[in-house]
């Protein structure tokens, strides 16, 4: 099974989507298998994190942005933005794809993991996430 599911994050950062991606393993009816998750952008990405205390995400935001900084003059793609090639360079440092157990129907996650839509661009737009489900 295949599904597209579409995000609208309103600003740069960690977004939970933990629970609209669960909705869909449940209703497929799939007991075990794997769950592929694909984000189909390059300013966006996908990761699995601590999903208890709001200061770890704020703490990997702030890391990547120190990380990657915007403004940065070595950066010739620029025409979208000074947060346009910061931002690429943040997708291909974290993951565009996620492979998750399905176990008993759910997820198989930890009990502090979340699945994170990653936004990368202080103006997001809509983002597409392709949920792959199969045994």
């Amino acid at each position: 099974m295949v599904k597209i599911i579409s995000f609208h994050p309103q600003q740069q950062g960690l977004h939970n989507i933990t629970a609209e991606i669960n909705r869909v393993v449940i209703a497929s009816g799939l007991s075990s298998g794997i769950c592929h998750l694909m984000i189909r952008h390059t300013s966006a990405s996908l990761t699995i994190s601590e999903n208890a205390d709001p200061t770890a995400r704020a703490d990997l935001e702030r890391f990547l942005a120190r990380l990657v900084p915007e403004n940065d003059p070595l950066y010739r793609h620029t025409l979208e933005g000074s947060d346009d090639m910061p931002a690429h360079i943040k997708s291909v440092l974290t993951a565009t794809t996620l492979a998750i157990p399905v176990l008993n129907g759910t997820l198989a996650l930890g009990t502090w993991q979340g699945i994170y839509l990653w936004e990368h661009r202080h103006h997001p737009s809509t983002r597409e996430v392709v949920i792959h489900l199969g045994e």
